[in-house]
């Protein structure tokens, strides 16, 4: 009985033993898959929301180029996102709505550093992926308006943009740098193709856009009204960069939307920015996938995004992916 038993407990340890030995086995696989799982590789995101604005303005007629060529490039699908622009792009990134967004640079600058629209909301969770072109401060109106000037905006109903936006920020400085103030107009917050619709209906007198030129919108309201661009009054542009430094001298040139000569005025800078988080290796897929491949871009602001410039003008931290990249091409 006791030899049974005996045989019966050296059976038993035998079969523990085996158990045990295939644990450590999987152990170890389930390390290395761990350790796989911390990889770079892994971290690939699936899938890219990239942030543009509304349908009728530049971000969203490049936002589909450029979300095709990084779905090309990198095999990560990415998709143009229709939004409010700017300065809701900038919170939609600090809130994981997307991973890449157009702004203005002087939006990054202050969401960066928590000031104007931004003031107590400090977003410091995105870096700059690249400068692609001036975005042209537009102070659109109609023949029929009678608008010749600054001054003549007293009293009428000017489209300033939404409350917090970017083209509400460049009306407001505007306006400030010509005497005006948001309380001698009857400022009407409306988006691009608001705007223009209500500069053809007569419901608005005038309206700030702030967009690469030619701009959708525009050009739309020019093939059925005669549309007039108010430049800024002589000495006010050197003015206005004195105080905002952030700004930068441009013309809306003869011929465009059918003006009858160039228009000076000012303009900010276009950028792409990206959350921080993102893998360094991604981000230089996604810079060289754009910068690369530049002349697949039709629309007209294609021939001002070059990998060269592609640092120039920008005001926040470069993501070390986009710096990677830029630092090759200088090479």
């Amino acid at each position: 009985m006791k030899k049974k038993q005996f045989r019966l407990l050296m059976l038993l340890s035998a079969f523990a033993l085996l158990i045990l030995a295939a644990c450590g086995s999987d152990s170890g696989s389930g390390s290395k898959d761990s350790d796989k799982g911390d990889s770079t590789a892994s971290d690939k995101p699936k899938f890219l929301n990239l942030l543009t604005g509304g349908t009728q303005g530049t971000y969203y007629a490049l936002g589909g180029t450029f979300a095709d060529l990084i779905s090309k490039e990198t095999d990560i699908k990415t998709t143009a996102e229709v939004s409010q622009a700017s300065a809701a792009n900038m919170t939609a990134l600090q809130d994981g709505k997307g991973e890449i967004a157009f702004v203005q640079s002087d939006i990054a600058y202050y969401a960066t550093e928590g000031t104007m629209m931004f003031d107590g909301k400090k977003i410091d969770t995105i870096a700059a992926l690249g400068a692609l072109y001036p975005e042209t401060v537009q102070l659109v109106t109609t023949e029929a308006s009678g608008i010749k000037s600054y001054a003549d905006l007293k009293g009428k109903k000017v489209s300033v943009g939404a409350p917090g936006s970017g083209t509400y920020a460049n009306a407001e400085q505007l306006l400030e740098i010509h005497g005006l103030t948001m309380d001698d107009v009857k400022a009407q917050n409306l988006d691009f193709g608001e705007s223009t619709d209500g500069l053809q209906s007569g419901q608005i007198d005038a309206a700030f856009i702030t967009a690469g030129t030619p701009t959708g919108a525009v050009e739309a309201l020019n093939a059925t009204t005669k549309v007039n661009i108010i430049g800024m009054d002589a000495g006010k542009a050197d003015e206005l960069i004195a105080k905002y430094p952030y700004y930068a001298k441009d013309t809306v040139k003869a011929g465009t939307y059918g003006i009858a000569k160039d228009t000076e005025t000012v303009s900010v800078l276009a950028m792409l920015a990206v959350k921080k988080d993102l893998p360094e290796d991604v981000v230089y897929s996604m810079t060289k996938a754009i910068y690369d491949n530049t002349n697949k871009i039709s629309h007209a602001k294609g021939a001002f995004i070059k990998a060269e410039t592609g640092l120039q003008g920008i005001s926040i931290d470069v993501h070390p992916g986009a710096q990677k990249y830029f630092d090759e091409v200088k090479k």
